[in-house]
């Protein structure tokens, strides 16, 4: 059998809602026939940086970085992500990368950011299915 494609993706997320990512993850671990390397920091793998206190311009550097290695960005559409600047800096980024966004609706979530919804190449529901073909079809 012939190994699979290895996408490269980027989550965008915020680390207070560190449980949302994790099950994204688990999605995308367990669907079928689906490979891809993470290229996102979450909290369990934050950012390099080279001190401890880094500046703004060095964590936008080190995201900036992640984003370029990723063909695709995929983004928690909740409402929180209004109130979160580093979500805004690597959906801003990624668009000027000329990556595309996958922007997925939180189960049960029915409202999402206007300003996600405008950026999004796609927008799908909280479903394995939905979110691997959409990745497909973007990337």
């Amino acid at each position: 059998m012939p190994s699979l494609y290895d996408y490269r993706i980027f989550i965008s997320h915020a680390w207070e809602y560190g449980d949302e990512y994790m099950r994204l993850v688990q999605l995308l671990d367990q669907a079928p026939n689906f490979s891809y390397y993470n290229y996102s920091a979450p909290k369990e793998r934050p950012l390099e940086l080279t001190s401890g206190r880094a500046s703004k311009s060095e964590i936008q550097r080190a995201i900036s970085n992640k984003i370029g290695k990723a063909q695709i960005e995929l983004v928690l559409g909740g409402m929180y992500a209004d109130y979160h600047d580093w979500m805004q800096y690597e959906v801003d980024e990624a668009k000027r990368m000329g990556k595309p966004i996958l922007l997925i609706k939180p189960w049960g979530q029915t409202m999402i950011p206007r300003y996600l919804q405008d950026v999004a190449d796609d927008i799908v529901g909280w479903n394995t299915d939905s979110i691997v073909s959409a990745i497909r079809r973007l990337v």
